[in-house]
């Protein structure tokens, strides 16, 4: 009974000091829910908007659009608008297409020849 409930399965053996050590998952690079790797790789590199957005310091722009959307979702009583309804938010904040597509900002530039 004791190793069942220390987590062990029956007959398997407890290891010294009665206790079973947690592995340690994040020694891999692989992710174990996709079976890809989480580094980004040469040339994917984030930029400083991003990586500031992604750990939590909005700049202005962005403190903007997080508010118009929150605003969106609670008016509408939508907690997960279409993207249909999110590019309606970003009209409504004044952003309208004035140039053709750019490079995507998670791909690298082209090697100039």
């Amino acid at each position: 009974m004791e190793a069942m409930a220390s987590g062990l399965k029956e007959g398997q053996p407890v290891p010294p000091g009665g206790e079973r050590r947690a592995e340690d998952r994040r020694g891999s690079i692989v992710d174990r829910r996709s079976g890809l790797e989480r580094r980004r790789g040469p040339g994917r590199r984030r930029s400083d908007s991003r990586r500031s957005a992604e750990e939590g310091e909005l700049n202005a722009e962005q403190f903007e659009f997080v508010m118009a959307m929150d605003e969106y979702k609670r008016a509408n009583k939508k907690p997960f608008p279409s993207w249909t309804e999110v590019l309606e938010v970003v009209k409504y904040l004044g952003y309208r297409k004035v140039a053709e597509v750019g490079d995507h900002v998670d791909r690298p530039a082209p090697d100039p020849e």
